[in-house]
């Protein structure tokens, strides 16, 4: 799992892009100490971000910048139309209760029997691209959305970066995670809960994807020392999901009490993103000001 997850960085971008990130972070954290606005633009051999009055930075640009070396093309979108990722929808409506078809996973995969991570409502997808490109041969990423659009222009991507390790499927995880992972052929070393649709209504909590029967599957497939990462910028969120896998300190341990070198606040929340680069959410949030909730755990050995 080291190739996946990098516990003490302490800037999760891609090491090519970070002087690029640097001042455009700065520019939202600290607007008026700054008098002129950036704008981005691409030359052949470089990034760069020129100093003008054009326009100010939005956070689209800065996923572009923290994924550029996947150089994803846009051809797809044409197809599908407009393509919302924070869209919200109900799993519980009747045309989301059918489990996903279970896949041929040596069709899927090159090789089907890698460790696995699973990522559960993956969104667009750029996540798991960037790690199926940074370990070809080492590990397989499934992605599972429920929005459909989405779940189909990743997987156009997929096939555009010619990528054998990552597949994406439209799949409700509440219906569907058990079935697909108890068939995949290798082990489940991670699975990732990153910003879950929030669904604030309380009448709507049931709606949240982090709910006892998916925990307990969860459990049930991860491999000893597999781990869990869960993430939000919603702190009510963060916390219910973070209720949930401390109830399970039978099985899991948080990440901090396996590794003390791994930095957490007071209120044990981890400091730093373990996957090396941060989600579009993320970046979307960090700019309007949010702070990042994440917890990682492991599952004990022997169990």
């Amino acid at each position: 799992m080291a190739s996946s997850l990098c516990l003490n960085c302490c800037a999760a971008v891609p090491g090519a892009a970070k002087q690029v990130l640097s001042p455009l972070i700065l520019l939202h954290k600290f607007p008026s100490s700054l008098g002129h606005k950036y704008c981005i633009s691409k030359t052949s051999a470089s990034l760069s971000v020129p100093i003008t009055d054009k326009k100010e930075i939005r956070s689209t640009d800065l996923v572009a910048l923290e994924y550029a070396d996947l150089n994803l093309t846009d051809k797809i979108s044409q197809e599908l139309g407009h393509v919302r990722i924070r869209q919200h929808v109900n799993p519980l409506s009747s045309s989301f209760s059918v489990p996903a078809p279970v896949p041929n996973w040596d069709e899927v995969f090159k090789d089907p029997t890698l460790p696995l991570m699973v990522d559960i409502g993956s969104g667009s997808g750029r996540l798991l691209l960037w790690l199926a490109k940074q370990n070809p041969d080492s590990q397989n990423y499934l992605g599972l959305e429920i929005r459909a659009k989405l779940g189909k222009r990743a997987e156009f991507w997929v096939k555009e970066l010619a990528l054998s390790n990552v597949h994406f499927m439209f799949a409700n995880a509440a219906v569907s995670f058990k079935q697909l992972v108890s068939t995949y052929p290798g082990r489940l070393a991670l699975v990732s809960i990153l910003c879950p649709d929030p669904h604030f209504k309380k009448r709507h909590h049931k709606r949240r994807v982090v709910q006892t029967p998916l925990v307990n599957s969860i459990l049930t497939r991860l491999m000893p020392e597999g781990k869990v990462f869960i993430q939000s910028d919603v702190v009510e969120v963060a916390e219910d999901m973070r209720k949930q896998f401390d109830e399970e300190s039978g099985v899991l341990q948080h990440i901090d009490t396996v590794d003390p070198s791994v930095l957490c606040d007071n209120e044990g929340w981890l400091l730093n993103n373990p996957m090396g680069i941060r989600t579009e959410r993320e970046i979307h949030a960090e700019i309007e000001g949010a702070k990042i909730y994440r917890r990682l755990y492991q599952k004990r050995k022997g169990y």
